[in-house]
C-alpha cells in the first residue's frame, strides 16, 4: 500500500483559515460507509444520526499556549519551540526550528528569562529533548508567553483562542486541537443529552503521531510517535454497556477513535486505564471500538486520510472528498465536518 494512494488535489481556497463565527453552523457531509451514499447537512443536523441509548464519545484535552520563541544564548538566535510531550521531572519532547541550530548543550531564552530550556538529546525529525528551567506553574508561564500551536497552512492569526479549544477542553496537555470537536456548543451538546444519547469523555494528549507527515512510499513502514491517554472506569462501564445492549458508540475525532481502538485491542473489551497509543491505522484495520465517527477533512497522504478510508473504504473517501472539493467545503482544522456511518 502506497503512500501517493491517499493523495489528492486540494485548491489552496478550500484550506479554512479562519473559523466560523458560530460553531455549529459548519456543513456536515454524510458519509454511509456500506453503500457509498453522501448526503449534505449543516452540523447541528448530527443529532438526527444518534437514537436514544447510543453514547457519543468526545476527548477532552485542552491545548497549551505550546509554541514559544526564544533566543539562542550563545549566539542571540530565534529559535522556534513547540513542546510536545512531557517526559517527566521537567523533560519535554520539543520540536524545533531551525533544528539544525539547537544541539545538545544549547541554551534557549523565553521571555528574558522567565524560561530556559536547556537541550539534553537531539533525536530526528527536529525533535529535541529539553530541561526547562522556570520559578512557578509552568502552564501559568506558557499561557503569558506561549502561542496557541496552530497548523502550519494556517497563515491567519487567530483572534480568539479560544476558538482553538473545544467548549468542553478540561485537561491540558496537548500540542494540537482534537478538531473536530471544535463544532460542538453547549447547546447542541445539552440537545444531544435530552435526547437521551450518552455523553462520555476520554483523554488523549494530542503530540506529533497526529500531524506529522508520512515521509515512506510504504504505508506500513511509517512509525507514530506515542500519545497519552486516559479512560477512567465509569466511562468504560458505559461503553461495554452501549456496546452490549446493541447501541452505537460514535467517536468524536481521529483522536477519540485512536484511543477507543487501542484500548479495545488491547482488553477485548473497554476498560478504566491509561497508557501510551502508537497506533496506526490504515485500510485492512478492523475496527473493534467504535460504530460512527464525526470527523473533519484531512490532509493529502495523513494518517488521518488513512484512518478514514480503513473504517469507509479508500473508494468511498476519495469520491466524498472529490465531491467536497466540487462543492466546495473548508478543509482541515477550522473546516467543515464529515461523519461516516
Amino acid at each position: 500500500m502506497r503512500t501517493d494512494d491517499f493523495d489528492f488535489d486540494l485548491p489552496e481556497e478550500l484550506i479554512a483559515q479562519t473559523p466560523l463565527s458560530k460553531r455549529d453552523a459548519s456543513r456536515l457531509l454524510v458519509l454511509d460507509k456500506q453503500t457509498g451514499e453522501i448526503s449534505h447537512k449543516y452540523f447541528t443536523d448530527i443529532i438526527e444520526y444518534m437514537e436514544k441509548g447510543d453514547t457519543l464519545v468526545l476527548n477532552d484535552t485542552k491545548v497549551m499556549p505550546a509554541r514559544l520563541y526564544g533566543i539562542k544564548e550563545e549566539t542571540g538566535a530565534i529559535v522556534e519551540v513547540l513542546l510536545l510531550k512531557d517526559e517527566g521531572e521537567n523533560v519535554w519532547e520539543c520540536l524545533t526550528k531551525p533544528a539544525k541550530r539547537v544541539k545538545e548543550g544549547t541554551v534557549i531564552s523565553f521571555g528574558e528569562g522567565k524560561l530556559k530550556a536547556k537541550c539534553t538529546k537531539v533525536l530526528e525529525d527536529g525533535i529535541r529533548h529539553f530541561t526547562l528551567e522556570y520559578k512557578g506553574i509552568l502552564y501559568e508561564i506558557l499561557d503569558e508567553l506561549g502561542e496557541m500551536p496552530l497548523p502550519p497552512y494556517i497563515h491567519e492569526k487567530l483572534k480568539d483562542k479560544d476558538r482553538y479549544q473545544t467548549v468542553y477542553a478540561k485537561n491540558v496537555g496537548s500540542a494540537a486541537a482534537p478538531t473536530a470537536g471544535l463544532h460542538f456548543t453547549q447547546e447542541l451538546l445539552n440537545e444531544i443529552k435530552n435526547k437521551g444519547i450518552n455523553i462520555a469523555y476520554i483523554t488523549l494528549h494530542v503530540g506529533l503521531g497526529t500531524f506529522r507527515p508520512v515521509n515512506v512510499e510504504d504505508v506500513t513502514r511509517h512509525k507514530m510517535h506515542s500519545e497519552y491517554y486516559i479512560m477512567s472506569e465509569d466511562v468504560a462501564n458505559l461503553l461495554n454497556n452501549t456496546r452490549e445492549s446493541g447501541h452505537k458508540i460514535i467517536a468524536v475525532g481521529t483522536t477519540s477513535t485512536r484511543t477507543l481502538e487501542t484500548i479495545a485491542s488491547l482488553y477485548g473489551k473497554f476498560k478504566g486505564c491509561s497508557g501510551w497509543t502508537e497506533i496506526f491505522i490504515y485500510p485492512g484495520y478492523k475496527f473493534k471500538g467504535i460504530d460512527y465517527l464525526i470527523t473533519n477533512f484531512h490532509l493529502p497522504k495523513s494518517t488521518l486520510v488513512m484512518l478514514v478510508s480503513a473504517l469507509a473504504g479508500k473508494d468511498n473517501i476519495m469520491k466524498a472528498y472529490g465531491e467536497a472539493i466540487d462543492k466546495k467545503y473548508r478543509f482541515f482544522s477550522f473546516g467543515d465536518s464529515m461523519l461516516i456511518k
